[in-house]
């Protein structure tokens, strides 16, 4: 009998109930986690630049962590909101393919969920700012898991349950991009979920090429028409993500780093750091820290 077992886990940074105003006006946000809203009133909007999303009452919100976005509010806002890592190490990240915002109407049980998850984490608010250059540094990710493991395992047993329940409400709409975006072919899957398995080990397009049996010339024209990126630049796009992860969540050297994410050394890592972030490893630890 083959046992199916689940692959993703999750740690929970913050849940509060907020009223936001004009003040909620963000730029150019790109977290590490997730963060997962509910609306109960008002209105707000997040962006990317190409795409807007209404914050409207009666709704879920899902943006997947190293999403780029803007966050605007301009009048009034009632807000619920989950802030969470994805644990998924040894696997592939639910939404890797799918960085954008996924919106659907809220149940009754996704209501419940939210003010029982508020209910039994009441030390997970952040009060400090609703600004994430204040709240996002790393002292704080290392308070939220030091609450996790010290909470009651039943609560935190519930606490794993209704994250798991909630986002199973936008694998499906992630499914459904992608199959909107249309039928990628067996081979592509496949081999996107083998570099993200494989961040760490040499690989290049002709490697790559030659798992799928394309050409590399036909194989980066496919790619980029699926994925809008060529395989290197995607290739890097996810070992940067991965690196951010490691920055913010543990205590690794950048040589470390380097090496875990796939890089040949640690200039070569830095370059590829900044061009996809616009700041150097070591700026974005500090930054991280509070410095």
């Amino acid at each position: 009998m083959n046992r199916r077992i689940l692959r993703h886990s999750f740690s929970l940074l913050n849940i509060d109930y907020v009223s936001l105003d004009e003040r909620w006006n963000y730029q150019n946000v790109l977290s590490p986690y997730y963060r997962l809203y509910y609306i109960d009133q008002g209105s707000g909007t997040i962006t990317n630049g190409k795409q807007s999303w209404l914050l409207e009452p009666g709704h879920l919100y899902l943006v997947p962590g190293f999403t780029l976005c803007n966050l605007h509010c301009a009048t009034s806002l009632g807000q619920y909101f989950i802030h969470f890592f994805e644990d998924a190490v040894n696997s592939i990240s639910l939404f890797h393919n799918h960085r954008t915002v996924f919106k659907t109407e809220a149940t009754a049980m996704d209501i419940t969920g939210f003010k029982r998850l508020l209910q039994i984490n009441p030390h997970r608010k952040i009060n400090r700012s609703d600004n994430p250059l204040v709240y996002e540094k790393n002292i704080y990710y290392q308070e939220y898991e030091a609450l996790n493991n010290q909470q009651d395992y039943a609560l935190f047993m519930e606490t794993q349950g209704i994250l798991l329940q909630l986002v199973a409400r936008f694998t499906a709409l992630q499914q459904d991009k992608q199959n909107i975006a249309g039928n990628i072919p067996s081979k592509i899957v496949d081999l996107l979920g083998f570099i993200n398995l494989n961040l760490n080990q040499a690989l290049t397009v002709k490697k790559l090429a030659d798992m799928t049996n394309y050409h590399p010339d036909y194989l980066s024209r496919l790619f980029m028409k699926l994925t809008g990126e060529r395989p290197l630049s995607y290739l890097h796009t996810k070992r940067i993500e991965r690196a951010q992860y490691l920055l913010v969540t543990t205590q690794m050297s950048l040589t470390e780093i380097a090496e875990a994410t796939g890089f040949d050394n640690l200039p070569h890592f830095s370059r590829v750091f900044k061009n996809k972030t616009s700041l150097p490893p070591a700026r974005y630890r500090e930054q991280q820290f509070g410095s």
